[in-house]
């Protein structure tokens, strides 16, 4: 606000540069008179700093004027004029004696001015020649430039100097004013807006007036970056401090020094900027210049917080119609609210509402709530803002009431399809305080909708603490238990808590509901990995299938029906595809969304393309007639998981990206994501050690895991190890999911797993090993509806097999048909290097022919895997032309050899870590040590930081 420039002040040019080109091309016609006029904050001070270091002549004086309160007459001026420095060879000698008159205006200067004449009697005649005095002390500057800054604090004196140095401008005079201003100014009109007197000057004057308007949002954006230090900031954080601030570069400047966080999803928290001293000031400066009515109408905007129009300002500041609009137009006039649109009035900008609101005592503030609770109410617009009427009620320390309007609002919300705002609502509503019985009501509501609202762990603590007063009755009781563990195993990454949860329920619901037991017991009997062993699902839902003669409920019968189809299918039971068609078509859209991304999700995994396509159609049908946060996650991340398992990797790394940002607040979804980020870092990037760490996080993240993430990572990682020729470690990292899969006998679902654990225990020398595993696994298949499982059973029998080709055509025929063409990849690859290895002459085409769909797959890890493989067995590989080449930068691939050198790998350990050859290893090594001067392979790690490449160009 008007300060002094500081070496950190940022590029006044932001959001001005073209303003300020036409004030400059205009500014150089003397004698000429610029009005900068604009928001406190606004960069006023800066924008003139600037055109003077652009128009100014060398040699020439400037004088640098500001205005305060209070202060003597022409104090301003006659600081500017007495500023060291500021008359360097100033003034020139033989000045006319009227300026004799400033000597005691200006006493530093006394010995340059001619004598003082006699005073004069009458004050007005005096006042008249201190006048003449300065303007003629200005005109003898020559080229000078004049700036009076906050024209709107001067006082009268200053202001009657101006007024006759623009009647007759010296010549060569540049004249710079800054006032305070809302709006454009009009510099014709008597008290125009921070103007205190009409600037009329003669003809030959210029006169070019400018309005500084507040930054937009993409401008505030670049003004952060520029203070932050960085080359952008995410829009959504430039949105949300242009809101903020309005705009206002100090005002910003001013919020960022206090650090508010920068990243996507920041405004989710309740991170808020503090409030800046320099906008509480001017606030508070703002208000008390407002005559009592107009306070009490700002006072009631700040209350009321969103835009308002004149009916419900009055309510709440208990105006009638004609003072309420008077009242605005004075704050108006003050800059304190602006018009809005559709007639209401708000604050510019959050900051200055916040201000406003702490400017009001805190014993009144209960009054003025309550009061705009009952007026919006009575002139709010139809639906009403059940939402923020609960708000105001609740600060003005009506919980119950607030309670009510929120749960209501909730309501309105949840049968509109909207969960996570229904949920948000009567989460809100419970910690009100309402009365017990509303309580008990409103946390089974919560329960309801939240399983498809993506909620926060508030949710289940909130249910919890419901459970725990003990009011509620079995029924009741029995179906929040029930939903909570629901949620608990959707949502929360609680697995085996959440079963035991459900399993606590059904005591209770067998009191009050047979449909709402068979309903928990069908849950239950959904299996997974984490969970318990399958037998035990089997019990219950056999359990649940005993009571669904008895369930007359409708809605009830349905979600069993539907639980039941998708217990079924994910064990693997040839009957799935008959209790799917079991399924009754008065399932509701999220009943079927949710029916429907389990199904594809367990054909997909079980080797049922075809049907996988149908269930995910059906679920994203259903998904876009009842959006619903849950179920929109669920169904992407069960697309993501297809897309990868049947090659359809085109874009798919960005999209798996964007889910692992999205969805983290969903254990399960969040670890599906981050396999297939993983998996993709892996097979396209050929990046082992990110792959590694994402894969890891995933196997952590999962909370119960229907048989995708524990098997896949651990998969991934063998083959990893496999490449790099460490089976030992390769088996060591099967034996986890290993472990689960037998302790769970969901051999359905280690379609992924077992190839690799095979083919890890063979090369390690533990054959009889691989054959018990074989074995184990075809006991598990058997019986079973899992095509995938089978075609994982050809392949570690042709791997275990003694020669022949047959059973590799087999397993590759079989992913084939089961559009997984990695895995059928896998399989050629293998039949290849066996060839190979018995030295068969047409096993080099068979791995070509690998090779070629690893390429079509864009699996560039495996391609070189199988290149390394080739070249190992004596077969020469070309590589392609224009390579990228980065000077005397080092290149990705001899950054990350560069990188494990220096942490103390051999040069055979960074081979089969990065799937290179030796020689490689040893040629990338020299290069690195040569490229950042370093000596020996201890100084390597010091160096790299340093070293950042450019853009790589193409080398013929």
């Amino acid at each position: 606000m008007n300060a002094e420039p500081t070496p950190s002040t940022p590029d006044p040019l932001i959001g001005r540069s073209v303003l300020l080109d036409d004030v400059r091309s205009t500014f150089h016609h003397r004698p000429a008179v610029a009005v900068i006029t604009g928001e406190q904050g606004v960069g006023k001070t800066r924008f003139v700093r600037e055109l003077l270091r652009r128009t100014m002549t060398p040699g020439a004086p400037t004088l640098l004027a500001r205005c305060r309160t209070p202060a003597a007459p022409f104090a301003p001026i006659a600081d500017a004029l007495s500023r060291p420095g500021a008359l360097e060879g100033f003034p020139p000698a033989n000045l006319p004696p009227v300026t004799g008159a400033l000597r005691g205006l200006l006493p530093d200067l006394a010995a340059h001015l001619p004598p003082a004449p006699p005073r004069l009697c009458e004050p007005r005649a005096e006042h008249h020649r201190v006048l003449r005095a300065l303007h003629t002390l200005t005109a003898s500057l020559g080229d000078a430039v004049l700036v009076v800054e906050d024209l709107h604090r001067a006082d009268p004196g200053t202001r009657d100097f101006l007024r006759t140095l623009l009647a007759d401008p010296p010549p060569r005079l540049g004249l710079v004013l800054t006032a305070l201003g809302h709006t454009v100014p009009h510099t014709d009109t008597e008290s125009a807006d921070g103007l205190p007197f009409p600037l009329r000057t003669p003809s030959h004057v210029t006169l070019v007036e400018r309005h500084l308007l507040p930054l937009s949002a993409p401008e505030t954006g670049a003004l952060a970056a520029e203070l932050l230090g960085t080359q952008t900031v995410p829009e959504e954080f430039a949105d949300r401090l242009h809101r903020w601030t309005g705009g206002l570069p100090q005002v910003v400047g001013e919020v960022l020094v206090r650090g508010v966080p920068t990243e996507p999803g920041a405004e989710r928290t309740d991170a808020r900027p503090p409030l800046p001293a320099s906008v509480r000031r001017a606030v508070v400066e703002r208000l008390r210049a407002l005559p009592p009515t107009a306070r009490r109408v700002v006072a009631a905007a700040a209350v009321l917080r969103t835009p308002a129009n004149v009916a419900l300002l009055g309510a709440v500041a208990e105006l009638d119609e004609h003072e309420t609009r008077r009242a605005l137009a004075a704050a108006l006039r003050h800059g304190v609210v602006r018009a809005a649109e559709g007639g209401s009035y708000a604050f510019p900008y959050d900051l200055a509402h916040r201000a406003a609101y702490e400017a009001v005592a805190e014993p009144e503030r209960p009054v003025l709530h309550l009061r705009a609770a009952r007026a919006l109410a009575r002139h709010a617009a139809r639906p009403l803002p059940l939402a923020r009427m609960a708000e105001h009620y609740r600060r003005a320390g009506r919980g119950e009431q607030a309670a009510r309007y929120l749960e209501v609002a909730g309501d309105r919300a949840a049968d509109g399809g909207d969960a996570g705002t229904g949920a948000a609502h009567y989460l809100e509503a419970l910690r009100c305080g309402p009365s017990p019985v509303a309580r008990d009501r409103v946390a089974l509501k919560l329960a309801r909708v939240a399983l498809n609202a993506r909620p926060g762990p508030e949710v289940p603590a909130a249910l919890r603490q419901v459970l725990d007063h003990r009011s509620l009755d079995p029924g009741r009781s029995g179906e929040i238990r029930l939903l909570l563990g629901l949620l608990l195993r959707n949502q929360s990454g609680s697995g085996l808590e959440a079963l035991e949860e459900i399993a606590r329920a059904v005591p209770d619901l067998l009191g009050v509901s047979t449909g709402q037991a068979a309903r928990a017991l069908a849950i239950t009997a959904i299996p997974s990995l984490k969970g318990w062993p399958v037998g035990e699902h089997r019990r219950l839902l056999a359990e649940a299938e005993r009571l669904l003669p008895r369930v007359e409920e409708e809605d009830l019968r349905s979600a069993v029906l539907a639980n039941r189809a998708t217990a079924l299918a994910l064990m693997g039971d040839p009957s799935a595809w008959e209790a799917v068609a079991d399924l009754p078509e008065t399932l509701t859209a999220e009943a079927t969304a949710r029916v429907h991304a389990n199904l594809a999700g367990a054909a997909a995994a079980l080797g049922h393309p075809v049907r996988a396509r149908g269930f995910l159609t059906c679920a994203q049908q259903a998904v876009r007639r009842h959006r619903a946060p849950y179920l929109e996650a669920f169904v992407e991340t069960t697309e993501v998981v297809a897309a990868f398992t049947g090659g359809r990797w085109r874009g798919l790394l960005e999209r798996a990206e964007r889910a692992e940002e999205q969805y983290r607040n969903v254990p399960d979804f969040h670890a599906e994501a981050l396999l297939v980020c993983g998996l993709l870092r892996l097979h396209t990037k050929g990046q082992t050690d990110v792959a590694r760490r994402l894969l890891e996080q995933a196997v952590r993240t999962t909370a119960l895991d229907t048989g995708v993430v524990l098997a896949s990572a651990a998969a991934a990682v063998a083959r990893v190890h496999l490449a790099a020729g460490r089976p030992a470690r390769a088996v060591q990292s099967v034996e986890g999911a290993l472990h689960q899969v037998r302790r769970t006998g969901a051999w359905v679902w280690a379609t992924a797993l077992v190839p690799p654990a095979v083919d890890a225990l063979t090369r390690d020398d533990r054959t009889d090993r691989a054959h018990r595993l074989v074995a184990e696994l075809a006991d598990g298949l058997a019986g079973r509806d899992a095509p995938a499982g089978e075609a994982a059973l050809l392949t570690c029998r042709a791997l275990l097999g003694a020669g022949s080709d047959a059973p590799y055509e087999a397993a590759e025929d079989a992913w084939t048909r089961l559009e997984r063409p990695l895995e059928a990849a896998y399989a050629r690859e293998a039949r290849g290097f066996r060839l190979l290895a018995a030295g068969a002459v047409d096993g080099r085409a068979v791995v070509d022919d690998a090779i070629g769909a690893y390429q079509d797959l864009g699996a560039v890890w495996d391609v070189l895997r199988c290149q390394r493989g080739l070249r190992e067995h004596g077969h020469v590989t070309v590589r392609r032309p224009g390579a990228l080449g980065y000077g005397d930068h080092l290149s990705p691939r001899e950054r990350a050899v560069a990188r494990l050198a220096s942490v103390g790998l051999s040069n055979r350990e960074i081979a089969r870590e990065l799937v290179l050859s030796h020689r490689t290893v040893e040629h990338h090594v020299a290069r690195a040590l040569r490229k950042l001067g370093a000596s020996s392979r201890t100084e390597i790690g010091p160096l790299l930081a340093a070293d950042t490449p450019p853009a790589p160009t193409n080398s013929p």
